[in-house]
Order: structure tokens, then sequence, then C-alpha cells
């Protein structure tokens, strides 16, 4: 399954990576938000120089386990780590992974890679929200929209704002979305939107 190596990262191609996502994840909602959480995290490693295949990989897969812990918050991450080191993926991903879940690893994000995947979790499914608000059609959000939207705590209140924060010391808000929004765009009807 894993198809590269790049530096010191094994990467998987986009289509291996969703190939085992669909191994594990079933619900349309669930394969959407792990697409768009690689979008997004494709488009931003891209931005910040690092490795864009690596960590829209990583976007991909993050949320592996979620249909498995039924809502057992403390096996989020560790059950995915667990599944993806033995389908051979890089240690070091399975790690990223198993940390993103911030009921148990609060404010322990140092690694842009990690701090990216806090921030992409939750703002693709603000972006997703946001063009959902404007009848499906992505091309219709606009940095302003994200931004509007963001300060309206009750507007996709699952969309943790804080998470979303922790982008700041690496790339302004604004750009931020910006970043987000130009890679779902890239993936648009993969996501059901326009």
């Amino acid at each position: 399954m894993l198809m590269s190596r790049t530096g010191t990262h094994q990467d998987m191609e986009r289509s291996s990576a969703i190939a085992l996502l669909d191994q594990y994840v079933h619900d349309p909602g669930l394969k959407k938000h792990c697409l768009a959480t690689g979008a997004v995290m494709k488009m931003l490693a891209a931005r910040l120089g690092e490795d864009a295949g690596y960590w829209e990989t990583a976007g991909i897969l993050h949320d592996i386990d979620f249909e498995l812990i039924h809502g057992n918050m403390q096996l989020h991450g560790a059950k995915g780590a667990e599944i993806l080191m033995g389908a051979g993926i890089d240690p070091e991903m399975a790690r990223v992974i198993q940390r993103h879940n911030h009921h148990l690893f609060p404010g322990t994000y140092e690694k842009p890679i990690e701090i990216a995947l806090q921030a992409a979790d939750s703002a693709s499914g603000l972006v997703i929200a946001c063009a959902l608000v404007k009848g499906g059609r992505l091309s219709d959000v606009t940095v302003k929209t994200v931004t509007k939207k963001a300060k309206e705590k009750s507007f996709a209140a699952g969309c943790d704002r804080d998470r979303i924060a922790l982008i700041e010391p690496i790339l302004v808000l604004p750009e931020f979305y910006a970043v987000a929004i130009s890679g779902m765009m890239e993936i648009r009807k993969d996501l059901g939107l326009t």
C-alpha cells in the first residue's frame, strides 16, 4: 500500500488513502469531512513548503477509527493509529493522527502538521457549512463569508474555533481561510458541492 518514499516520509497516493478509509468509514458525511480535511491539509502544506501528499494523507485518514469507537473519545486516535500501523503506514503519521484527538492531547501541538490538522479538522466543516448556506455552492464562499460565520457561535457549532485559531502563529486566519477554500474547491465534486 505504500507507494513512494519522499524524504523521511513514506507517502501513499491519494487513491490508496481513500481505499483504506473506505474500509473503515461508511457514513457519506464523515467521508466528505475526511476528504475535505485532506484537501485543506494538501493546500496548506503547499503554501507552507511542506510535503503536500503526506499532509493530504494525514487529513484523509485522521478519522479512520471514528465509526469503530462508537463515541468513546478516549479511544479516538489511538484506534486509528493502530489501524494505520497495521496497514504499514509511516509510524510518524500514525502518531500525528493519534495525537489529533484534542480531548486527550489539548495544547500539546508543536509540529506544523499537528497544528495544521487541528485547524483543518474544524475549518473544513465550517467551510462546508458556509457552502450549504449558499445552496451547496462552494464557489460562492469567500474569506469574508467564513470570517463572518465563524463569529456566530451557533453556526456550525461543532467546528471548534479555538482549534482553528491554533494556525495563527503559522498563518493569519484570513489567509488560512483562503487556503482552505482553495483546497476544497479542487475536490468540490467529491464533496457534493459546486
